[in-house]
C-alpha cells in the first residue's frame, strides 16, 4: 500500500511539473547589447527579408509599408511607423511585437528580432 502511495504520489508531482513547464509558450524579450551599432541594410533589412511577405503585403500595391530593401527606409519614415522620441511608441516595433493586436508577421517574430528593431529605433533610425 505504502508503495503505491509513493508512486502515485511521484507520478502526480511528475505530471504536475511537465503541465506546468509546458503551460506558457511566451518569448521572453532578448536584452539588447547597447554596445552594439545596429545597421538598417545588415541588421533589419535581413529581418524584413526572412519575416515579412514582400511579395504580396509590403510589396507597395496596398496600405502596408513597402519594406522591400530598396524602399522600407523611406517607407517606415514617410508612413510614420518610426518614434525615435519613444521608440517603444513606434508603429513598427508595436506591429512587430505583437501589442497592436495581431503580430506581423501573424506567426509571430522571433523575439531577438524584435529587440534588435526597437534598439535600430533607440539608436536613432539610421538609414546606415
Amino acid at each position: 500500500m505504502r508503495k503505491t502511495t509513493f508512486s502515485s504520489i511521484l507520478i502526480c508531482f511528475g505530471l504536475i511539473v511537465f503541465v506546468i513547464s509546458c503551460k506558457y509558450d511566451e518569448v521572453l524579450p532578448v536584452e539588447p547589447d547597447p554596445g552594439v551599432q545596429i545597421s538598417f541594410n545588415n541588421d533589419i533589412i535581413p529581418i524584413f527579408n526572412s519575416s515579412c511577405n514582400l511579395s504580396s503585403c509590403h510589396n507597395g500595391s496596398g496600405p502596408s509599408p513597402d519594406l522591400r530593401p530598396g524602399t522600407a527606409y523611406d517607407a517606415l519614415w514617410n508612413g510614420s511607423y518610426i518614434d525615435t522620441l519613444v521608440p517603444e511608441n513606434s508603429e513598427l516595433y508595436l506591429w512587430l511585437s505583437g501589442a497592436r493586436g495581431i503580430p506581423m508577421p501573424v506567426e509571430g517574430v522571433n523575439a531577438g528580432y524584435v529587440s534588435t528593431v526597437l534598439q535600430w529605433i533607440d539608436q536613432g533610425a539610421l538609414d546606415n
